[in-house]
C-alpha cells in the first residue's frame, strides 16, 4: 500500500503505528516482606472464612504467587495459621497486661475491660480469629488459653485484695477466671452489635464485678435445695 505525502513532503503509512508498549518492571519483595504479605493475606482470609474455609490456593492467589512458595515460608496453612494466632494473643495479652497501671482495684478492672474492648475494635479480624474454634491442634493457642494467661495477671491483684480483706487467697484463681470470663464473652456479643458505645459497656461490666466484689461474702453459701 502506498504511504500518503505529508505536509513536509515525507511519506506516512496509512495506519500509524502504535505508540511502543512500556513495560512496567515488576519489584521482587525480599523474603520477609513476602512473609509478611502472607500473613497479613492469611488473617484477612482467616477472620472471614475461618481455618477450614480458607486454601492455600487462595491464598497463593491472593498474594500473586504460587502454592509452593506458602509452602516455603509456612509449611502449608497449618503453619501460617499458627503464626497469625500467636501474634495475635501476644498483642491483646500485651494490650491487657500493659494497660494495668493503676492502684486502685476497681480502676484495675476498668483498665482491663477498656483493653479488651480496645483489641476488638481496633483489631477486630485478629479477635474473631481467636474466637473461633481452630482444628490446630497445640497446647496453647486458643482463646480459652489466652483467657487462662490474662487470668493469671489479674489473679495476682485479687490475691492482694483478698489478703487486705481477710478471704483466702487460694480461691484468688477462681475468681480471676470469672471476671476474665465474663468480660471476654461479653466482648463477643460486644463484637457483632457494637451498642452501647465502648465506654458504657466497660461501666456497666466494671458495675456488675465492682459492686459484686464490694459486697462479697467470705464464705458464700447456697440457698437453693442442691447442695452438691
Amino acid at each position: 500500500m502506498m504511504g500518503s505525502v505529508a505536509t513536509d513532503g515525507s511519506t506516512r503509512s496509512e495506519k500509524s503505528s502504535p505508540p511502543p508498549v512500556r513495560r512496567t518492571r515488576r519489584v521482587r519483595m525480599t523474603g520477609k516482606e513476602r512473609r509478611e504479605q502472607l500473613l497479613d493475606i492469611g488473617r484477612t482470609l482467616f477472620a472471614d472464612k475461618g481455618f477450614e474455609g480458607t486454601s492455600v490456593e487462595e491464598i497463593a492467589a491472593r498474594a500473586g504467587v504460587s502454592k509452593p512458595v506458602v509452602y516455603e515460608h509456612f509449611g502449608g496453612k497449618e503453619g501460617l495459621y499458627a503464626v497469625v494466632v500467636d501474634r495475635e494473643m501476644r498483642r491483646l495479652l500485651d494490650m491487657v497486661t500493659g494497660a494495668l497501671t493503676a492502684g486502685h482495684p476497681r480502676e484495675l478492672l476498668e483498665q482491663a475491660a477498656f483493653a479488651l474492648l480496645d483489641y476488638i475494635d481496633t483489631y477486630t479480624d485478629g479477635f474473631r480469629i481467636l474466637v473461633r474454634d481452630s482444628p490446630v491442634a497445640q497446647s496453647t493457642g486458643t482463646f480459652a488459653s489466652l483467657i487462662s494467661d490474662i487470668a493469671t495477671q489479674v489473679e495476682d491483684i485479687l490475691g492482694m485484695e483478698f489478703e487486705a480483706r481477710g478471704f483466702d487467697q487460694k480461691l484468688a484463681p477462681l475468681y480471676a477466671q470469672a471476671l476474665v470470663g465474663m468480660v471476654a464473652l461479653t466482648g463477643q456479643w460486644w463484637l457483632d452489635v457494637r451498642k452501647p458505645r465502648k465506654a458504657e459497656v466497660a461501666a456497666h461490666l466494671v458495675n456488675l464485678a465492682w459492686h459484686g466484689l464490694e459486697n462479697l461474702e467470705p464464705k458464700p453459701r447456697l440457698i437453693g435445695h442442691r447442695k452438691s
